[in-house]
């Protein structure tokens, strides 16, 4: 039962070139979704006031606390499915494509449920302004109505890349992010609907790419083929999927609760603070994806060889991962801090807000490679089959840490710039953690059987 050719043997050859291929489609990809928000951003904060562009930024590491719990079980999809295809376990593909999709759209709906719900009660935990809240409760309640069509693209792209396709993936959101712009514009300019019309021209276009990818897994030859009526969760590949997935989603909510914290104490300095800080990291996230590539690249790479038993290039991966993601996590982060006041004016004609986002671009952003590098290892754990270990490597290096700063040095110190120092901080001690993980790990892996992998 073969793949089609789009599938790529990840195993053979050199890696080096067969890395870069990979990953930078999936570099493309994360710019178009992020433009996704950067048009929300732009638009909201040009055309409606810096009150609903704090709005919209402000709601950004609630969202990612929400969601990255399904997103992680979208790593473990992507993970299965490529030690199956190393291995070639054509049934074990087949299972793992519709146990995914299906697993996706209840995820959707759980998330669409607590989003409507929830959505003002957690703003006001977070100390939201009293001036911006009602529009950011607005934005979520519509933003998270569009949960299962975003579900559904994340699963349906995670299953493409696990074959070595990511290229299909971009070009879906090349086309849906052409029809967010333009309905950015014609629902805040034209029909005057501010942040509403946003999130609504948000759900539309991930409505459209989630329908691309899923024609294109309908149309696969082989495993890889999606089967409408054959959505079942299959109770291996979905245990399978969850034992990864849910460290790695744990793993991502946990960072993010760390933000959420961070995030309610940015609240306290005001909306033009609030408004700078929600421009800074939309700049920030074009660095992060452009690094993340490589992360997923190496999660990817690695389970292939895993399922392939050629341990011998697992090290390989790890290494030209680094080097990738220590090159592009360092230009583009000194870039954007030496290009902070134009890159910053983009979002808001207001100097104190241009001033606010700079502010935390010379912060921050100089040393986001860290964090490229952190992720790397994580995902090269993740893909030996340690999917436990990164999860609570984070949980103390990242939210423990945080939490503790801000109850200890912002509490005394009390600036917004020793909140941001915790950041680069939490990333080094965090990163060297998982490299001596990774070590005892591989050394772990080379006393092992030939036949045997690693439990999980």
């Amino acid at each position: 039962m073969p793949f089609k050719q789009k599938t790529a043997d990840l195993t053979t050859g050199p890696l080096f070139p067969k890395i870069i291929v990979f990953a930078m489609p999936l570099a493309l990809s994360g710019i178009l979704q992020l433009l996704f928000n950067a048009a929300d951003v732009v638009v909201v904060g040009r055309f409606a006031g810096s009150q609903a562009l704090a709005a919209v930024g402000s709601t950004t590491s609630l969202v990612n606390l929400l969601v990255n719990l399904f997103i992680g079980m979208s790593v473990g999809a992507n993970v299965l499915t490529a030690r199956a295809l190393g291995a070639h376990d054509h049934i074990a593909v087949k299972n793992t494509v519709h146990t995914s999709v299906l697993l996706s759209l209840i995820g959707g709906f759980i998330l669409a449920v607590i989003g409507v719900c929830f959505s003002r009660p957690l703003l006001e935990l977070m100390g939201s302004p009293d001036d911006v809240i009602d529009l950011s409760a607005l934005y979520l309640r519509i933003f998270f109505l569009g949960m299962p069509v975003n579900m559904l693209y994340n699963f349906g792209a995670a299953l493409l890349r696990a074959v070595g396709d990511t290229r299909r993936p971009l070009y879906c959101l090349a086309f849906s992010g052409c029809i967010n712009v333009a309905l950015n514009l014609v629902f805040v300019i034209a029909l005057h609907m501010s942040v509403a019309g946003v999130a609504l021209a948000t759900i539309i276009s991930q409505a459209i790419s989630a329908v691309l990818v899923v024609w294109l897994l309908m149309h696969e030859e082989g495993s890889l083929k999606l089967e409408l009526n054959n959505l079942h969760l299959h109770p291996m590949a979905l245990t399978q999927i969850m034992s990864i997935g849910i460290p790695a989603g744990l793993q991502g909510a946990v960072f993010s609760l760390s933000n959420v914290v961070i995030q309610s104490s940015i609240n306290s300095f005001g909306s033009v603070i609030v408004a700078g800080n929600s421009a800074a990291s939309s700049i920030e996230g074009f660095v992060y994806v452009g690094m993340n590539a490589f992360a997923q690249a190496s999660t990817t790479f690695t389970s292939q060889n895993f399922g392939a038993r050629k341990y011998e290039n697992i090290r390989k991966v790890l290494l030209n991962c680094l080097l990738c993601v220590f090159i592009v996590g360092a230009v583009l982060g000194v870039g954007a801090t030496m290009g902070g006041n134009t890159l910053c004016g983009i979002y808001s004609s207001d100097p104190a807000v241009i001033a606010a986002g700079v502010n935390r671009l010379s912060v921050i952003c100089q040393l986001y490679f860290i964090c490229g590098l952190m992720d790397v290892i994580s995902g090269s754990m993740r893909g030996i089959g340690y999917s436990v270990l990164p999860m609570v490597v984070s949980l103390v290096g990242s939210c423990a840490l945080r939490l503790v700063w801000v109850a200890t040095i912002f509490r005394f110190v009390g600036t917004v710039n020793s909140l941001y120092i915790s950041y680069p901080i939490s990333w080094t001690l965090t990163a060297l953690t998982h490299l001596f993980c990774f070590i005892y790990a591989m050394g772990k892996l080379k006393k092992a059987q030939p036949q045997e992998h690693i439990p999980l």
